[in-house]
């Protein structure tokens, strides 16, 4: 019948409702006019043509000023006895009809029920005779005169509370609604990360090692021509490599209709020795240290910590001013340290205030993802991730990554496969800070 607050423009097939509304209750009003106390009809007087009239007139504003029509219908109510008419549940119509609408506008339900509840004694005063004896039928009159509005604030509060559930239910909808659509930007957005540090991880690293054995191939072409070719068939397994591994992060995109391709198990720390063979193909001679026991690694640590070291090497081959890197692997009880560093300054230093994560050294070339992409897979996995130059000269990175609990089903990472020798830990007097050093993979 109406809208809560419904106080600006109105719908246009609403004013047809209104006209039908305001039509009938001014019927009842004419016909509430015409009963006689006998209960007998005759034609409606002029009083009760001014009664209709008069509290029907009000009906169309009920909307804009719901407690002004139900003030007016009411005292026209309070007239009917005054004007020689039988007050009865029909004449009062208009005042059961802006009772409905005020209990639906109100702003507190404590204001609608205390109009409500004036209305209905007010209405029950004016009923009562005021000479002569009550009779049952003055009785049963006056009680249906004075529940005629409290029937309508009853069912005004019903419509109410039934519209403020269903626009809760919407506003619940409409937020777990935009609670999914966050959920999934968020979680495309983190696929769209994982992915593309993975490609970073993979194909920087191959790209970096091919691009050192062709500036090896083309520099010894003239004098070493045997050299030459070698050189040339590495990259020609490196390149070769380089899509195997890219042609296989590139499966992980396929539709989940499309036929299952064979994958590859994740690389970890027992497939070290490959890694460093493929760099010292490149010319770089990376030494290995251990010091305690190697333990059992979570399948997504093991991946972390191979992808950093080859993430530390690359940085190593393309720009650090040396041909020998050391990796060293530190075991504790509950967490395994990685770190790589290498002796040579970086190729156009920078000045390390002005570096920050993911620098590069060549100043025509843009800031790489290396170091992000490190620092990214180490907090993943619930590790701590720290890079930056040594006070001897070098650059030094360094991840602490947390060993699974006793009775962890894991899968053990061979260490013992990439072991040189027994160090005694990271080079002394290192310099670790956060922020990048030298250099980075593009």
């Amino acid at each position: 019948m109406t809208e809560p607050g419904g106080g600006g423009p109105r719908p246009g097939g609403t004013w047809g409702r209104e006209g039908a509304l305001t039509a009938t209750g001014f019927a009842f009003c004419l016909l509430g006019g015409a009963v006689q106390v006998d209960d007998t009809l005759s034609l409606p007087s002029t009083s009760a043509c001014f009664v209709a009239v008069v509290s029907c007139a009000v009906l169309p504003v009920r909307h804009r000023a719901p407690l002004a029509a139900l003030a007016a219908t009411t005292a026209c109510g309070l007239l009917v006895p005054l004007l020689g008419l039988l007050l009865t549940p029909l004449i009062v119509a208009p005042a059961v009809i802006t009772a409905y609408s005020h209990v639906l506008t109100a702003r507190t339900e404590r204001r609608a029920a205390s109009a409500v509840s004036l209305t209905s004694a007010a209405l029950l005063v004016a009923s009562t005779p005021l000479s002569g004896g009550l009779s049952w039928q003055d009785a049963s009159r006056m009680g249906a005169v004075a529940v005629s509005p409290l029937i309508a604030g009853v069912l005004g509060h019903s419509v109410r509370n039934r519209r403020a559930y269903l626009a809760a239910v919407e506003e619940r909808a409409r937020r777990a609604e935009e609670s999914r659509d966050s959920e999934a930007r968020r979680r495309v957005a983190e696929e769209r990360v994982r992915i593309a540090r993975e490609l970073h991880d993979l194909v920087a690293h191959q790209i970096t090692l091919a691009n050192a054995q062709a500036t090896v191939a083309a520099h010894l072409f003239d004098i070493r021509p045997e050299q030459t070719r070698k050189s040339l068939r590495e990259l020609v397994g490196t390149t070769g490599d380089a899509l195997d591994e890219l042609r296989a992060t590139v499966g992980l995109l396929r539709q989940s209709g499309d036929p299952a391709a064979p994958a590859e198990p994740a690389p970890g720390l027992s497939r070290l020795p490959e890694l460093l063979e493929s760099f010292s193909r490149a010319g770089l001679e990376v030494s290995v240290h251990q010091e305690g026991t190697a333990g059992p690694l979570a399948p997504g640590v093991d991946l972390t910590a191979y992808r950093i070291v080859q993430e530390a090497l690359t940085n190593v081959t393309k720009h650090a001013v040396t041909g020998s890197a050391r990796v060293h692997l530190a075991w504790g009880r509950d967490h395994v340290t990685v770190t790589v560093t290498d002796g040579g300054g970086a190729a156009g230093t920078v000045p390390a205030a002005s570096s920050g994560p993911g620098a590069s050294t060549a100043p025509d070339r843009p800031p790489g993802y290396g170091l992000i992409g490190m620092r990214e897979r180490a907090t993943a996995v619930g590790g701590h991730f720290s890079a930056g130059s040594r006070r001897e000269g070098g650059f030094v990175v360094s991840a602490r990554l947390p060993l699974p609990s006793s009775g962890t089903t894991t899968r053990r990472a061979d260490g013992t496969a990439a072991v040189e020798g027994r160090g005694t830990g990271a080079t002394t007097g290192e310099k670790r800070t956060d922020g990048a050093g030298a250099g980075d993979a593009p």
